[in-house]
């Protein structure tokens, strides 16, 4: 199992939009949990003495939490990149002001180049404002990322990657819909909604405490820093048996029979929200585990190795 360097920092529940394919089930009826802010700034030392690298702040959107610029100065002072993964609807100049922080950069979700759309999927006519704090985020030079996420069938995303292109943005990923929270639709969640590299030097961890070995594998707890320390947590034997069954179960995926479609463009680990920002030059082009967690989405995606076509082999959840 290899040493964690990147970090989901789920801050909270909550968040103004009420998105189709949720997979964190956030929404305005969200919490901000049970970790209070001596939580975070605790788990945030622990994380940089295990020297974990990276940590993104997720949601819900991470915004909305009353203590955010605190819990972003502090990951700045314990030396961590930070990454915001925010739906961009709403930034307050102070906000602009801190991402504009050396070492910060941001990521948001795109779904179409139609309002119309745009709003169905995200549950609220959020197209316009989105797109208009895109588009203030590259005139502040702020590095930014945008995820296209494939939700319905017809969906204008290869429109809005042109529009997103057009705009200036360079890092645009894909993803398909992951079966996990309100993205349920005609699969149970289970281990094939994965990408394959969960807790291969990645874990996160939730408002309430939980720690899983990916945002998407919330249904595969190994702890919960409310009762232990992260280290405990990413060393125990619960991470160990879970990282094993894992390995065990992607390894099983007969790869030369993948469609490269099934491959997300973006490194390791390849689910949205999920990948690091500013690919390292010296990452493998072929999605090799060794990149993680610093590409974007800069892979081919027909050389990389999909993870999602193991149709003879299951693993029963816990």
């Amino acid at each position: 199992m290899r040493k964690t360097s990147f970090l989901w920092l789920e801050v909270t529940g909550k968040c103004q939009l009420s998105c189709l394919h949720c997979y964190a089930d956030s929404g305005p009826s969200g919490t901000h949990g049970t970790m209070a802010v001596g939580d975070w700034v605790r788990v945030m030392d622990e994380a940089a003495e295990l020297g974990v690298e990276m940590v993104q702040f997720i949601g819900g959107e991470p915004t909305l939490h009353p203590y955010f610029l605190l819990l972003l100065d502090h990951a700045l002072k314990r030396e961590l990149k930070v990454e915001v993964f925010s739906n961009l609807v709403r930034i307050s100049e102070g906000l602009w002001n801190a991402f504009s922080r050396p070492g910060i950069s941001l990521a948001t979700s795109y779904y179409s180049d139609d309002a119309d759309e745009h709003a169905i999927i995200t549950g609220r006519p959020s197209y316009a404002r989105t797109r208009a704090n895109i588009i203030e985020a590259l005139r502040r030079s702020i590095p930014l990322r945008v995820g296209l996420i494939n939700v319905q069938d017809g969906q204008r995303v290869e429109e809005a990657a042109a529009e997103l292109k057009a705009l200036g943005v360079i890092e645009i990923g894909t993803d398909r819909l992951r079966q996990v929270g309100r993205g349920v639709r005609h699969q149970k969640t289970d281990l094939s909604q994965l990408c394959g590299k969960c807790a291969q030097g990645v874990a996160a961890v939730s408002n309430n405490g939980e720690v899983w070995p990916c945002v998407f594998a919330r249904w595969m707890p190994v702890g919960n820093v409310h009762r232990h320390t992260l280290s405990e947590i990413l060393t125990g034997p619960k991470m160990t048996e879970t990282a094993a069954q894992l390995t065990t179960y992607f390894d099983a995926c007969p790869v030369n029979t993948c469609s490269p479609d099934d491959c997300d463009p973006v490194c390791i680990p390849d689910c949205s929200p999920s990948c690091g920002p500013n690919c390292n030059p010296s990452c493998n082009p072929n999605c090799q585990p060794n990149c993680a967690p610093q590409c974007g989405p800069t892979c081919d995606p027909i050389k990389c190795k999909p993870r999602e076509c193991w149709p003879a082999f299951s693993v029963n959840s816990p």
